[in-house]
C-alpha cells in the first residue's frame, strides 16, 4: 500500500501492474532524454555568440526532426497498445465477483456460488484496532486465491463509483444499469487496499476496498465457513 512521502507507484501484485510499471519507465527515459536534448539546445544558443548559416536553413535537419517525433512516438505507442489488449483479455477465469457500488459502500456476490453475497462497510475510526489503517479497512474484505485469473463484474445502483485497486493495475468505472468488467490475477498472496476513484457524493471518500489473496485451500475454508453462516 501507499505510505507518507511516496514518490513512486505502489508494488505491484499482479502480471499487468508489473507491465504498466515497465511502461512507466520506459515513457518516463524517453521523457527525459527529450527534455535534456531541449534544455542543452536552449542553453547552447542563449550562450554562444556563433551562428551557422547551414543550420538555419537545412533540408536535412528538417528532414530529422520531423522523422525522429514520428519514431518516438511508435517507441512509445506499441508499448502501450500491446497493455491496453493485455488489459482487457480474459480468458477462461476462475472466479466471477459481482461488485455493486452503492452511496457508500460496496456490496459483493461471487456468483460461482449460491448464496455467497455480503456488504462491505468502511470500519469507523473508534472502533479500528492497533494495526488497522484508518479510511482503508472494511468490515468484509473480498478474499480471493491467489495465482488464479478472477473476474470482477462492476456496477452501481445510484450513482458513478470506481472499482480501483492500485497495487494490481485495477480500476473500472461502476455505471448505473451498466455491467463492465476487469480481471486480474493476483502474483502473491497479500491484503491490497483500494478506493472508490470517482466523486460519487458526501461520503466519496469513505467507501474503500480491501481484497485479500489467499491461498487455494484457505479460499475454500474461507467461503464452506460464509456458506454455512448465510
Amino acid at each position: 500500500m501507499a505510505h507518507p512521502s511516496q514518490l513512486g507507484f505502489q508494488d505491484a501484485a499482479s502480471p499487468v501492474m508489473e507491465e504498466l510499471l515497465h511502461f512507466h519507465d520506459h515513457a518516463l527515459m524517453i521523457v527525459l532524454l527529450i527534455s535534456t536534448l531541449v534544455f542543452y539546445i536552449i542553453v547552447a544558443m542563449v550562450t554562444t555568440e556563433l551562428t551557422n548559416k547551414f543550420i538555419l536553413d537545412s533540408q536535412e535537419i528538417e528532414v530529422i526532426w520531423t522523422l525522429l517525433p514520428a519514431v518516438i512516438l511508435i517507441l512509445i505507442a506499441l508499448p502501450s497498445l500491446r497493455i491496453l489488449y493485455l488489459i482487457d483479455e480474459i480468458n477462461d477465469p476462475h472466479l466471477t465477483i459481482k461488485a455493486m457500488g452503492h452511496q457508500w459502500y460496496w456490496s459483493y456476490e461471487y456468483t460461482d456460488y449460491e448464496a455467497l453475497a455480503f456488504d462491505s462497510y468502511m470500519i469507523p475510526t473508534q472502533d479500528l484496532t492497533p494495526g488497522q489503517f484508518r479510511l482503508l479497512e472494511v468490515d468484509h474484505r473480498v478474499v480471493v486465491p491467489a495465482d488464479s485469473p478472477i473476474r470482477v463484474l462492476v456496477s452501481a445502483e445510484d450513482v458513478l463509483h470506481s472499482w480501483a485497486v492500485p497495487s494490481l493495475g485495477v480500476k473500472m468505472d461502476a455505471v448505473p444499469g451498466r455491467l463492465n468488467q476487469v480481471a486480474f490475477i493476483a502474483s502473491r498472496t497479500g491484503i491490497y487496499y483500494g478506493q472508490c476513484s470517482e466523486i460519487c457524493g458526501a461520503n466519496h471518500s469513505f467507501m474503500p476496498i480491501v481484497v485479500e489473496a489467499v491461498p487455494l485451500n484457505h479460499f475454500e475454508s474461507w467461503s464452506s465457513m460464509m456458506l454455512e453462516d448465510a
